[in-house]
């Protein structure tokens, strides 16, 4: 069963390096324009990490430029919170961290058990295999919530 997708959708992770950045790539990629998408991590001092990067250009979907941001970040930045109808948390702590600064909103938070990749695989194809999942919980779970993707040229 698929709902209708929100306006605006907001993907979290630990660094947001790693899931919540495929998960924005992934979300833009299947479903062009229709929602506003973006990802934040509990911290945001890290890079972009490069099997993600890696396993996500095998779908077309460039991370290359991304850059990483903290929730606090986004405040800095002037980013309100509750301008999202959902975010999404993809790590226990991004949950924790989400309800935490949402409880005063009106607004859906939801936890999607998503593997951490890091750290698993002993060689360059056993790491690549551990994205690979990652990603394609990402798509499951979206595609379960929302339907198939609208845009034309995606293949899954």
């Amino acid at each position: 069963m698929s709902t209708e997708l929100p306006h605006s959708i907001l993907f979290c992770c630990d660094h947001n390096a790693v899931r919540s950045p495929m998960a924005e790539g992934l979300m833009k990629k299947f479903y062009g324009q229709q929602s506003y998408v973006q990802s934040a991590g509990v911290k945001g001092e890290m890079e972009i990490d490069g099997f993600s990067i890696a396993v996500c250009q095998e779908m077309d979907v460039e991370l290359s430029r991304h850059r990483t941001r903290s929730f606090d970040e986004m405040k800095e930045w002037g980013d309100d919170l509750g301008s999202f109808d959902l975010i999404v948390a993809l790590s226990p702590a991004s949950q924790r961290r989400a309800l935490e600064l949402t409880r005063y909103y009106h607004m859906n938070v939801e936890y999607w058990p998503i593997l951490d990749p890091t750290g698993l695989g002993d060689s360059r194809a056993a790491k690549l295999d551990s994205y690979r999942q990652a990603r394609d919980q990402i798509i499951q779970r979206m595609t379960e919530k929302w339907g198939a993707p609208t845009q034309s040229d995606v293949q899954i």
